[in-house]
């Protein structure tokens, strides 16, 4: 219904939630699902909205402090319901949006379901607006109802990292050839950075990351069991990394397989695990269900073209839901975390590491881009998730030297800070 993508849209962007930021905020596009009335929305940056819901006739008012339009008034007008909709620069910084109900018709802030887990994104459902309203206006102003910012539904949101955001500004500035995309957290206080975080770029092989929390799912049910037999059928045989590739007909356990998915990147033991856990819809079913907005398996491995997708938000929501003991029992949680901690590709996050320092990670590589999410442990116990892709000109190292340098400032930064407040 286009009523519910307007309001959707208007109610999102008067629930970003941060303090106001140093630079103007601006809109960067919305998505909306038809079949759950929801929109998901974002910004650049944060901002920190003043909103009002008018009556007589019903009239959604929102001031964005901080916030520029890039593109000139909007007023259009609609049909049925929805009588029209305007957006305006309402002064030299602020940004007005209006959403004016037709009369007879209302909306309760109780019906209006606004979520977020990121501060520059969020999902709003509308579950119902009401007709037959009075359009006699009583001056009442209503406000509309926000919960609370839960990353992944599991690490309440602290503040962003805006030091370490200037400081990988400047670096990446050295490397303007390249195009990244990376999100970080803390565990324990939910701050984070943020560049380009809910990008989507092609997965490579991050997208056995979340192949393997689907299996040890299946475990957990009983679908599927460690120890029983694959085989490599020559249908799932496929080129590039792996060692699988070279025995058809061999048959080795679903954990031997799945060690070697992580361990190797092997390929042709993703394909098999993929096969064992029913085919590429169901596993993005399972993903979606997780709230993994752009990881999607579009075909088998090896996916050279890079046409399966994920986010580094989207890696690292699942790192905060292993991190907190979500979607799989701690036995197979422990099994997960050592077959992680047996990637053998250590030059991208893990290089930049500090002594003393563990990660469980999954690294993806293409010619055209690299990347790499996982689950840093540091030396004091204390936890931070990190989800980085870096598109490059075609095996261009110096992507790698870059994700070493964001890696070691990252430590560096929650290390010190770290100590500072002992």
């Amino acid at each position: 219904m286009k009523l519910n993508w307007l309001l959707t849209g208007l109610i999102s962007s008067a629930c970003l939630f941060l303090a106001a930021p140093a630079q103007a905020s601006k809109f960067t596009g919305w998505e909306f699902d038809a079949n759950r009335n929801q929109l998901n929305f974002g910004t650049d940056t944060g901002v920190k909205p003043k909103a009002t819901l008018l009556d007589g006739p019903y009239r959604l008012v929102v001031d964005l402090p901080g916030t520029k339009m890039t593109e000139a008034t909007v007023r259009k007008k609609f049909g049925a319901a929805v009588r029209e909709v305007r957006i305006a620069q309402a002064d030299a910084n602020n940004t007005r949006l209006v959403m004016e109900l037709a009369p007879g018709y209302g909306v309760s802030p109780q019906n209006i379901i606004i979520r977020s887990d990121i501060p520059s994104r969020w999902s709003i459902k509308l579950r119902s607006i009401d007709r037959g309203v009075s359009t006699t206006s009583t001056g009442r102003i209503q406000a509309v109802p926000v919960s609370p910012i839960v990353f992944a539904g599991v690490v309440p949101i602290g503040q962003e990292m805006t030091a370490l955001k200037s400081q990988i500004k400047t670096l990446a500035s050295k490397y303007d050839y390249l195009s990244p995309g990376m999100f970080f957290m803390e565990v324990d206080t939910g701050n984070y950075l943020d560049i380009n975080g809910e990008k989507s770029f092609p997965a490579a092989s991050t997208i056995k990351l979340p192949i393997l929390m689907a299996l040890f799912q299946a475990v957990d049910t009983g679908r599927v069991r460690l120890n029983e037999t694959l085989t490599v059928r020559r249908d799932l045989i496929t080129g590039g990394s792996g060692e699988l590739q070279g025995s058809p007909g061999a048959k080795l356990s679903v954990l031997k397989t799945a060690t070697m998915m992580i361990a190797i990147s092997d390929n042709t033991g993703t394909n098999m695990i993929i096969d064992r856990l029913g085919g590429k819809a169901a596993l993005n079913s399972k993903f979606k269900s997780w709230g993994l907005r752009k990881t999607v398996i579009n075909r088998p491995l090896g996916d050279f073209k890079g046409k399966n997708t994920t986010s580094p938000a989207d890696l690292v929501r699942l790192s905060a839901l292993i991190a907190k003991h979500q979607l799989i029992s701690e036995a197979s949680r422990s099994k997960v975390l050592d077959i992680l901690n047996q990637t053998e590709n250590r030059k991208l996050l893990p290089a930049g590491l500090g002594k003393g320092a563990a990660i469980a990670h999954k690294t993806g590589t293409l010619g055209r881009l690299i990347g790499d999410a996982g689950i840093i442990e540091m030396p004091n116990g204390k936890l931070y998730l990190a989800g980085i892709f870096v598109k490059r000109s075609f095996n261009d190292r110096r992507a790698r030297d870059f994700v070493q340098e964001v890696s070691r400032l990252t430590y560096k930064y929650i290390n010190d800070r770290q100590i500072s407040q002992k």
